[in-house]
């Protein structure tokens, strides 16, 4: 696209910026991803790569980029995506009171399982399925977005990737994906479930009152807990949810036979559970120490080793905190891309 104009940022990640951007030949609106370090311009080639040959409604649709130079050497690379008006359901949530009504969740995460059974057919996994990357149009139909994470596995059959490393936001990693132990698309059924108590809840999964990150993590990687469901969620959704969080990938059910489960097919009978101080998930009570971070885990300098068995690295982990209430919102926690 040779005529274009940058606009204001509306997002920003651990890749870089989001600006809205206009055609100037044709006055169409679009949305432009744009990158000059090395680690985020190799996300956004991932991303092109991989949505290159994908056409789906529940997918968002690349249409473009554009690579500039500066005098001093330095790479500028834009990525051009459509314009969804809605913005993301994150940004949705929180214009609406912080969390979502289960008539709304139903029929998003009807068509949020739509987009990953495309991609599963395809052999990609998603690999960061969160409020913030799936978007809403003006109608409100939904769209998966930002693919700087998503892997192609090399065997659709024995479900093995290529690429071996983590990527995504830590607290709606599966398991499996903590511990580095390998990825295939169980791991976005995991990741669908906690964007599911996202959404019903207006907090990350995992609780979001916590203090100490590194022991939310060890709590994922070691433990034998699940998220906590949402306490108000009908029967079908928190058995919906129990066939997504499963901690052993084996038994989640796959994105096919999710659509055929009654949260996603019939309408809300939205009857609640009454019964007080009953948890709908496996918790346990874990005293934490106050947590400072002087700044960012980086893979070439610190690793982070849960027992003897597990070992990951990660690459800037965890941004500073201005509050002890690290995990108040998701934007706490950036996005962890493998190199």
């Amino acid at each position: 696209m040779a005529d274009w104009l940058k606009g204001s940022v509306i997002g920003s990640g651990s890749f870089g910026t989001v600006h809205l951007a206009v055609d100037t030949s044709t006055g169409a609106l679009f949305v432009a991803k744009s990158a000059k370090t090395e680690a985020g311009i190799m996300s956004l080639k991932n991303e092109a790569e991989i949505l290159e040959n994908l056409d789906s409604r529940y997918i968002v649709k690349c249409v473009g980029k554009d690579v500039s130079f500066t005098r001093n050497g330095e790479t500028n690379y834009n990525l051009f995506f459509e314009y969804m008006a809605g913005g993301s359901l994150s940004d949705l949530s929180q214009k609406f009171g912080g969390s979502l009504d289960e008539r709304l969740i139903r029929l998003y995460t009807r068509e949020i399982l739509q987009g990953l059974k495309y991609l599963h057919k395809n052999g990609i996994v998603h690999s960061d399925i969160k409020c913030k990357n799936v978007l809403v149009d003006s109608l409100g139909a939904i769209k998966v977005a930002d693919f700087g994470c998503a892997k192609r596995l090399c065997d659709k059959k024995s479900r093995k990737s290529c690429v071996i490393g983590i990527g995504g936001t830590p607290l709606w990693m599966a398991p499996e994906v903590v511990r580095n132990e390998g990825l295939d698309f169980a791991a976005d059924i995991w990741s669908l479930g906690c964007t599911i108590i996202e959404m019903a809840t207006g907090r990350p999964p995992w609780g979001g009152d916590a203090a100490n990150p590194m022991a939310a993590l060890l709590k994922i990687a070691k433990g034998n807990e699940i998220p906590e469901f949402p306490r108000h969620f009908s029967s079908e959704g928190l058995d919906f949810l129990s066939k997504c969080l499963q901690r052993d990938p084996r038994k989640r059910w796959t994105s096919e036979e999710l659509l055929c489960h009654p949260f996603v097919t019939r309408k809300a009978s939205f009857v609640s559970n009454s019964r007080k101080g009953v948890s709908f998930s496996p918790t346990s009570v874990v005293d934490f120490a106050s947590y400072e971070s002087d700044g960012s885990y980086s893979s070439d300098d610190d690793e982070f080793v849960v027992d003897k068995m597990i070992s990951f690295t990660v690459k800037k982990l965890m941004p500073k905190y201005e509050s002890e209430n690290v995990f108040e919102a998701s934007e706490d926690w950036i996005t962890v891309r493998s190199r």
